[in-house]
C-alpha cells in the first residue's frame, strides 16, 4: 500500500511541477498550445525538438523562456551559411603557460550546455547540422578521436524555417529523426494578436521564474519509463510505424503513393513515451491507445520522407499521418487505463 501510495505521490508532484511550467511559458507565449504540449514533453522524456513555422511567430522565444523557467545552462546558436563544425564542439588551442610551455588544450564550444536553441538550423550547411548527430544520440561529442561528455539534461530544440523559404537547406535524414517531435508554429488568432500587443507594447516584459531543476528533470525521466502502457497502446503504435512503409501490407494507399521511406523504432518510441506523458499529465498511470493517437502527428510527420510524386504533388505530411490513423485500424475502442 505504501509503494501504491509512493506512486501516487509522484505522479501527483509530477503533474504540479509540469503545470508550473506550462503557467509561466503561458506569461510569455501567447496561444502556441500544441507547441507548448511538445515542449513539456521533451522536458519529462529527454528528447529534442523541431519547431517550425514562419518568421515572427513565437519559436525562440518559446525555447528562450524555458530556458528562464529552468535551473540549467543555456546557449543559443544561430545557424547561418558560414557556422561550421568547430563553432558548435569546440577545439583544440595553443596555450601558453607563465613559464613559456605550450600546450593543445581543447575549449569547449557552446554545445557544452544543458539547454541549446539551434536558431534557424536549416539554414546551416548540412556538413555543420551533422556535427549534431553524436550529441543528440549518445548524449556526447568526439573531437580529434577524443570524446567528451555533455552535461546532463542535455535538451536541443531547433526552430526551423519551411523548407522552400529563401536559403534554407533540408536537414539530414539521420538528424530528422533524431528528434523526439516536430512541432508546428501557427500564426496568432485575431484575439491572441490583440494580447500580444498588449504584452509586448505596453509595460515591462514578463520574465518567468524559476521552476524546477535539472535534478528533477533526471527524476521525472525515471518517472516515464516506469508508466506502463496498455498492451493495446504498443501494438498501436507498432501497427501505425508498420503502416508508415510503402512496402508494408498495412500500408494506406496514400502512403504506399507518396512515401518512400517510412518511421522506424525511433518513431515507434517517440509514440510510446509522448503517450505515457500525455496520460500522467491527463490524471492516469498509464497509456492508452487514446494517447498514442493524439501524439501520432507531432511524433510521425517528420519521419515520413515522401516519394518524388509525393514531393511534387506537395502532399501535406499530416494527411499522410491521418491515412495512417484511419487505416492501419483503431484500436481506441479496445483500450482501458489500468
Amino acid at each position: 500500500m505504501s509503494e501504491t501510495v509512493s506512486v501516487e505521490k509522484q505522479l501527483a508532484d509530477f503533474r504540479r511541477d509540469m503545470e508550473a511550467l506550462r503557467d509561466e511559458i503561458r506569461k510569455v507565449v501567447v496561444g502556441q498550445e500544441s507547441v507548448i504540449e511538445g515542449v513539456l514533453t521533451a522536458v519529462a522524456v529527454g528528447g529534442h525538438l523541431l519547431i517550425e513555422g514562419v518568421p515572427g511567430l513565437g519559436k525562440t522565444l518559446m525555447v528562450e523562456t524555458l530556458a528562464n523557467a529552468l535551473q540549467l545552462t543555456f546557449h543559443r546558436i544561430q545557424f547561418t551559411p558560414d557556422l561550421m563544425p568547430a563553432d558548435l564542439l569546440g577545439t583544440h588551442v595553443v596555450m601558453e603557460s607563465a613559464q613559456g610551455r605550450r600546450t593543445f588544450e581543447f575549449q569547449k564550444g557552446p554545445l557544452f550546455s544543458h539547454l541549446i536553441l539551434a536558431d534557424h538550423i536549416n539554414r546551416g550547411l548540412p556538413k555543420t547540422q551533422s556535427a549534431l548527430l553524436e550529441a543528440m544520440e549518445s548524449g556526447e561529442v568526439t573531437v580529434s578521436n577524443e570524446s567528451f561528455e555533455l552535461p546532463q539534461p542535455f535538451f536541443l530544440m531547433a526552430t526551423q524555417n519551411p523548407i522552400d523559404m529563401e536559403g534554407a537547406f533540408p536537414l539530414p535524414e539521420p538528424e530528422v529523426d533524431r528528434f523526439l517531435l516536430k512541432l508546428l508554429s501557427v500564426p496568432p488568432t485575431e484575439e491572441e494578436l490583440e494580447q500580444i500587443l498588449q504584452r509586448t507594447t505596453e509595460g515591462e516584459p514578463f520574465r518567468p521564474r524559476k521552476v524546477f531543476d535539472g535534478r528533477r528533470i533526471l527524476d521525472m525521466r525515471i518517472l516515464v519509463r516506469k508508466t506502463p502502457v496498455v498492451p493495446e497502446a504498443r501494438r498501436r503504435a507498432v501497427a501505425l510505424c508498420a503502416a508508415s512503409h510503402p512496402d508494408s501490407p498495412r500500408a494506406p494507399e496514400m502512403v504506399r503513393r507518396f512515401v518512400r521511406c517510412g518511421a522506424g523504432p525511433r518513431g515507434a518510441q517517440a509514440l510510446v513515451v509522448a503517450a505515457k506523458v500525455r496520460s500522467i499529465l491527463a490524471g492516469r498511470h498509464g497509456a492508452a491507445v487514446e494517447d498514442v493517437e493524439a501524439v501520432a502527428h507531432p511524433a510521425l510527420r517528420h519521419r515520413l520522407l515522401p516519394s518524388y510524386e509525393g514531393q511534387a504533388e506537395g502532399v501535406d505530411p499530416d494527411r499522410l499521418v491521418d491515412a495512417l490513423l484511419e487505416g492501419a485500424g483503431s484500436g481506441s475502442s479496445a483500450a482501458t487505463s489500468p
